[in-house]
């Protein structure tokens, strides 16, 4: 199925919400990338230093407010401003030990990490899907400050017949229904002869069954979203159920 890839330099300058600020301020136009920029800060996570991320930090009041403020401001919750333990091990493992040239799918990007590592490890042709436009921005300023080539799109691609021949997942089974509706997707992609990488740190839904330890690897987190400062995190191939 032809997809809606959305260029680099598309994105990075993209008006997406038109905020009101209470019943009677007029509504004002939210730019994605200014507000990154103004939000993070340009930082290496840890476990991945060749790569540099606009960032929250854990003085930047962005990851002080709830979800319920953020949605108030036209603001998704800001995922991507975050390298996730199990994006950062999958990064890591890419970097250390190449990736596939063919093409590649990052899903669920958020920040770009795990799309940024697989370019810089030698895949060819990658794709970085993430359903926020906030992510999306960020991802093509994320991309544009080291150096990288890709394509991003917003569609959601679970159910799609892409043709992908790796597909990387970092971090993405916190909650059930995505997991649910991601590994069933997966299974079906597995059986096409997808190659499927996860980056996991013992999330409650991942998989049980099905998937091959490949690496661990310890990462610096931070206790305002993580129930310790390590996280022993893994890297899998899956196979499918």
């Amino acid at each position: 199925m032809t997809q809606r890839i959305a260029p680099i330099r598309d994105l990075d300058r993209r008006v997406v919400f038109v905020v009101a600020r209470g019943n009677k301020a007029p509504p004002r136009m939210v730019d994605t990338s200014i507000f990154i920029k103004v939000t993070t800060q340009l930082m290496a996570p840890p476990l991945v230093p060749e790569i540099r991320l606009h960032l929250a930090t854990e003085i930047v009041p962005l990851w002080r407010k709830t979800e319920e403020e953020l949605e108030k401001e036209g603001v998704p919750p800001p995922y991507w401003a975050f390298a996730w333990a199990g994006g950062q091990a999958l990064a890591r493992y890419l970097l250390d030990h190449g990736a596939e040239a063919g093409s590649t799918l990052d899903f669920g990007s958020g920040s770009g990490l795990v799309a940024i590592a697989a370019a810089k490890a030698g895949a060819a042709d990658v794709l970085a899907a993430d359903i926020d436009p906030f992510a999306a921005a960020a991802i093509a300023l994320n991309a544009r400050e080291n150096g990288i080539s890709l394509d991003i799109t917003t569609d959601d691609v679970i159910g799609r017949e892409g043709g992908w021949d790796v597909i990387l997942v970092g971090d993405m089974c916190y909650e059930r229904p995505l997991a649910d509706s991601l590994l069933a997707w997966l299974d079906k992609c597995a059986r096409a002869g997808a190659t499927i990488l996860m980056g996991d740190p013992g999330r409650t839904y991942f998989p049980k069954a099905g998937v091959e330890m490949l690496a661990t690897y310890r990462v610096q987190t931070t206790r305002e979203l993580e129930d310790r400062e390590i996280r022993e995190t893994s890297v899998y191939r899956y196979r499918g159920a």
